[in-house]
């Protein structure tokens, strides 16, 4: 089990993280700690906000006595409201809170039920209560606890708090509900630096990822709509825009999060442990099936991309361990798709998926369509997955993976121009 304590001065900004997560019912509130509510358990952000300050010192010695804490119970750990209602009410006892005005809500955003406890930090003068050595003393407390419920404890990997991916299930129904918790998993729980690698990531889970461009009354825009896949690639049930999923995993957000990627694995040297082990792994495997099972034992995932004719263009390697996402050619010239084209070109027995049709994008009446729509198919190792996308949505493709045959249409275009002009 592990906890994380914030502080703060934003009493709103707490309530309605939380309150969000109501609305959208991926959360609720288990139970209120000497606050003048109602007693039905529906709360209002205003209800609770009075309540809040009418128990909150005119005269504070302090700028953050808000108080915002998550206690994340191991993702093997299933535990009933009542369960959870008790580990709060003692963790908060024993770390000096007990008598304090505080909210207790359960999250079940992502499979991982967790709870997020919302109170105030200072007594009756304003002054900060049992400050000293807090999180020191929290983690204490949660190893109590788990003893005494017979939980897991908390290891180095529980404490990365890396949240949970698992593959989206169209028959077992609630989609959009299995799209937002996988999407926003994959989001944050891994490093990519291109459209193309996100795609791919999530594509392994069930997820296409589609990037959407036009023009309303003479303004352009630029989103996400996310679609459930089956385990051949195709695309079931309605698309979801990103917007209905939160403002976390749209086009900005998306941007932003490639953008901080290409930091992170650049300073600490993120891809070094993917490109070892796929070294070693090509210098043994005899065929690309026992490459891709050499590598999944070791916690990589491949994908790669091809077209009609059976040629790969396109590679990329899933880091399930470093949490990384990378194409191919990000790891020399010879991770590239050529080498591994020329190294398994002849194979059989890897089916291609048929052609999948892609949403037309929303344009205004005085946007152009166009109707140039590439053809890819993909064949995981882990499964056959949708991955033709990396090509279309802009920013996927690194250099070597792009189909030698298109490379050569242009050489053609660019001569017949020439001996035009001459």
């Amino acid at each position: 089990m592990v906890a994380k304590i914030s502080t703060g001065g934003n009493m709103f900004g707490a309530l309605a993280y939380n309150q969000n997560k109501v609305d959208s019912e991926e959360a609720k509130v288990l139970f209120s700690n000497r606050m003048l509510l109602s007693e039905d358990g529906n709360f209002s952000i205003s209800e609770c906000m009075r309540s809040f300050e009418m128990q909150m010192p005119v005269q504070l010695s302090t700028k953050k006595p808000i108080l915002h804490i998550s206690i994340n119970p191991h993702p093997e750990d299933k535990l009933s409201d009542s369960q959870l209602s008790d580990i709060a009410k003692e963790y908060m006892q024993k770390l000096g809170y007990g008598d304090q005005p505080y909210l207790v809500y359960k999250h079940t955003d992502i499979d991982r039920h967790h709870i997020h406890i919302v109170g105030l930090r200072v007594d009756e003068n304003g002054k900060p209560l049992n400050g000293k050595f807090e999180h020191r003393r929290s983690k204490q407390i949660t190893r109590e606890l788990e003893l005494k419920y017979g939980l897991h404890p908390a290891d180095k990997k529980a404490r990365t708090e890396r949240p949970e991916l698992k593959k989206v299930d169209y028959t077992a129904g609630d989609v959009k509900h299995q799209i937002g918790n996988t999407v926003k998993a994959a989001c944050y729980g891994y490093r990519f630096q291109s459209f193309g690698e996100y795609t791919a990531l999530l594509a392994t889970y069930n997820i296409c990822a589609e990037e959407v461009k036009g023009e309303i009354n003479g303004k352009p825009y630029q989103g996400i709509v996310y679609s459930a896949t089956n385990d051949k690639g195709e695309k079931v049930g309605n698309p979801v825009k990103a917007s209905r999923i939160g403002k976390s995993v749209g086009y900005e957000a998306v941007q932003r999060r490639m953008e901080k990627s290409g930091e992170v694995i650049k300073d600490k040297k993120l891809k070094e442990r993917t490109r070892k082990i796929v070294a070693a792994t090509m210098q043994t495997a005899r065929s690309r099936k026992e490459l891709e099972q050499q590598l999944k034992k070791q916690g990589i995932d491949v994908v790669f991309r091809q077209n009609d004719n059976g040629r790969i263009y396109g590679v990329t390697f899933i880091d399930h361990d470093s949490r990384v996402v990378l194409n191919g050619s990000r790891l020399g010239k010879e991770y590239s798709a050529n080498v591994f084209n020329e190294r398994f070109s002849g194979e059989t027995g890897y089916i291609h998926q048929p052609e999948v049709e892609i949403p037309q994008r929303e344009q205004s009446p005085h946007q152009e369509q166009s109707d140039f729509m590439p053809k890819a198919d993909i064949v995981s190792g882990i499964a056959s997955v949708l991955g033709a996308f990396s090509g279309l949505l802009g920013g996927g493709s690194s250099a070597g993976d792009e189909p030698q045959d298109t490379a050569q249409k242009r050489k053609k275009k660019k001569k017949k121009r020439t001996r035009r002009i001459e």
